[in-house]
């Protein structure tokens, strides 16, 4: 017998419920899955091998606390299947560019002509099935296409994946950064597992602040796919760090959201080059002067 819960809520409320629900119950079973209903509305699905859906469903919230019980939907008993294999047959590998990002239940069955980047669904975003992050893929496969980069920098790297891209293809030294600890442990994972451990360098760091990142600055290259707040909110660090005639990369906002960001970037000399909708979400390209 497996017993579903399904919460419902915005995106950084369902990925903070995906990662308290993962710590507490990933070692007793539980599977947690993050599924994008549409780009304001996100679902997380956890998945219990047994036990009694009421008492499930009051762990949970003694787990989230009062402050994410309206976003529980409730639980239920589904009948007998392999839910795991069958919510990995789903995440196919998506092709992003000259980049095919995959589980690792397809890695004996991946096609040739393009560079592989494992990453399977879990507790950090970016599988590459999300369209901010297929769109980002995207956009640095076209730059890096033309330009070489050597001083890149990834803020909200989350499972790594566009670390793992630039890396990959520039053979140079990337650092990521994440504000969630646990994402940043993942993605220090995934570059070792997708061999660039060694030239990606991964650290916990909310935003700009921190360091190493200060350290490193200026950078040529700037990816951010966080949320259109937190893109306003650091346009004055971000622009500071970018090098002139940097390019910088952000997603994970929406093309309403578009003007407002460009707008903040613009006060700090940084223009919008080129913008573009993936799957529901913009993907800016902006060069400082």
């Amino acid at each position: 017998m497996t017993v579903r819960a399904t919460l419902a809520a915005a995106f950084p409320e369902a990925r903070r419920i995906a990662d308290f629900l993962d710590r507490d119950f990933a070692e007793d079973g539980g599977v947690v899955a993050l599924v994008e209903i549409d780009p304001e509305h996100w679902q997380v699905d956890a998945y219990f091998p047994g036990g009694d859906p009421d008492e499930i469903a009051g762990l949970i919230r003694d787990t989230l606390g009062a402050d994410a019980f309206g976003a529980f939907q409730g639980t239920q008993i589904l009948p007998e299947t392999d839910w795991v294999a069958e919510s990995l047959a789903g995440l196919a590998p998506v092709a992003c560019g000259r980049f095919l990002v995959h589980g690792s239940h397809d890695q004996d069955a991946l096609p040739a002509g393009r560079t592989p980047i494992a990453i399977d669904a879990g507790q950090a975003f970016g599988t590459g099935h999300h369209g901010s992050t297929a769109g980002c893929l995207a956009v640095v496969d076209r730059l890096i296409r033309r330009q070489s980069f050597v001083n890149p920098l990834d803020i909200g790297t989350g499972s790594g994946v566009l670390s793992i891209a630039l890396a990959k293809t520039l053979h140079t030294n990337v650092l990521a950064s994440d504000i969630d600890p646990l994402a940043a442990r993942i993605a220090g994972e995934n570059a070792r597992r997708n061999n660039v451990g060694n030239r990606v360098r991964v650290i916990t760091a909310a935003g700009m602040d921190h360091a190493e990142i200060r350290a490193r600055a200026p950078y040529d290259l700037i990816v951010a796919n966080i949320l259109a707040g937190p893109l306003i909110e650091l346009a004055p660090q971000i622009a500071a760090a970018l090098a002139p005639g940097g390019t910088l990369v952000m997603s994970g906002l929406l093309p309403r959201q578009r003007g407002r960001v460009v707008a903040a970037y613009g006060v700090q000399n940084v223009r919008l080059v080129r913008a573009q909708v993936h799957d529901g979400w913009a993907v800016l390209e902006l060069r400082r002067a």
